[in-house]
């Protein structure tokens, strides 16, 4: 998916997120008990709502978006001192290799045209024995009304998983699911962690 895409909805998109707060308040408690004292980069942060509500837990948090002007939303307001917001490309990091213990990238997979091949650099920069933390949109087949809406403004989805078919897509690209849950709201969330298999 184009950026631009993103860039044009970046004011907006924090908005949407408040109102599915049921969703992000699960994965900030969740997300919160794993990255204590630990290393993060997120991917596809968005406004940065995660970040910034995951830094009082982790020792230091690298938030990224390949969209500048979501970049430029997360960078308003109150940012923790351990929280660094970049423009990145979750397909061709910068980062050096094994450098995080957690790797956090929701919402986005389904996004990609080609995910798998985030999931092979998110296994380059995190530690062997790093959590891979990717909660991600589900569906059952038939839109509903908020999908079609999303279409309509431009939003769409490259992979249109369900449940069983995420968990299968993890898996053969060489992940371990050890936490899932599923999330309801205007669009299912399944939430994930995983490590790397061996």
């Amino acid at each position: 998916m184009k950026n631009n895409v993103w860039n044009i909805f970046a004011p907006i998109y924090e908005r949407a997120m408040k109102s599915q707060k049921n969703i992000y308040n699960c994965m900030y408690n969740h997300i919160s008990q794993v990255v204590v004292g630990k290393k993060v980069l997120e991917l596809a942060t968005g406004p940065g709502m995660i970040a910034k509500h995951i830094a009082n837990s982790a020792e230091s948090v690298i938030a990224t978006d390949f969209a500048e002007k979501m970049i430029e939303t997360a960078k308003k307001g109150d940012v923790p001192s351990n929280v660094v917001f970049e423009v990145a490309d979750a397909t061709k990091l910068s980062y050096e290799s094994n450098s995080f213990d957690v790797v956090i990238i929701a919402s986005a997979l389904h996004i990609m045209s080609k995910p798998e091949v985030a999931l092979e650099e998110i296994k380059r920069v995190l530690k062997s024995d790093g959590i891979l933390i990717a909660p991600n949109f589900i569906f059952s087949g038939k839109k509903n009304l908020w999908q079609r809406i999303l279409s309509f403004v431009g939003i769409k989805f490259a992979h249109e998983w369900t449940a069983e078919q995420y968990a299968i897509f993890l898996k053969e690209h060489g992940w371990n699911i050890t936490t899932s849950e599923i999330l309801k709201g205007r669009i299912d969330l399944m939430y994930v962690e995983c490590n790397r298999q061996t």
